[in-house]
């Protein structure tokens, strides 16, 4: 799909799955997170544009919490999809790119930044659009072992680990384990009345 239909309509896989309340533009809704990938590799140029366009994600005191530590190459795959959790292994071994999102706790000046782990979502949430964008797929894997992972990665310790991000084109769902395949569709979300509160949080 081109970026102009991504962006000005819903795809055909959303469409009964997926309904706004308000008229967001339909990137919004054509995001989602599938678990099939296809063979086919991402190029560097997307995959430097995807982390760019995460990269210009807003920050306190533009600090720029958020780091981006890439798996492409076979041995570098080998080495994440060690530290991945048993069920996420089950899909995520085809995903040409594995992106690990860690943040600094810390400030430049050594103080505690208390907006490094909200800043690095504004940074995935940019990632999976543009992403999307470039006709990729991404998903958001929390199940890893993060002390492996820091160990593996040689991650300093005031460094937070978040998630892995599995990149890439998507697949055929039937070449997932069966008992995946029945999730292979676009989520939906609660009401807008459940999680906005006008002045204050009601019961």
């Amino acid at each position: 799909m081109s970026t102009t239909s991504i962006v000005d309509q819903l795809s055909e896989e959303v469409k009964g799955h997926r309904n706004s309340e308000a008229g967001v533009t339909p990137l919004f809704l054509n995001r989602w997170s599938p678990r099939a990938y296809s063979d086919q590799q991402v190029s560097d140029e997307d995959l430097t544009t995807v982390l760019e366009a995460a990269h210009w994600a807003p920050s306190s005191y533009n600090d720029q919490p958020w780091r981006f530590i890439v798996a492409k190459t076979d041995e570098q795959l080998t080495v994440f999809r060690g530290f991945l959790g048993d069920f996420n292994k089950l899909w995520a071994a085809k995903a040409p790119v594995l992106i690990l999102i860690a943040s600094d706790k810390l400030r430049e000046n050594g103080d505690p930044n208390g907006a490094h782990a909200f800043d690095s979502g504004a940074a995935w949430g940019h990632l999976a659009l543009q992403a999307t964008l470039l006709g990729l797929s991404t998903h958001a894997i929390g199940g890893f072992d993060r002390e492996q992972a820091r160990e593996l990665l040689n991650v300093p310790a005031n460094y937070e680990l978040h998630a892995v991000i599995s990149l890439g084109y998507q697949g055929d769902k039937s070449e997932l384990p069966e008992a995946i395949q029945a999730r292979e569709i676009p989520n939906t979300r609660k009401p807008l009345s459940s999680v906005v509160f006008d002045g204050k949080v009601s019961n």
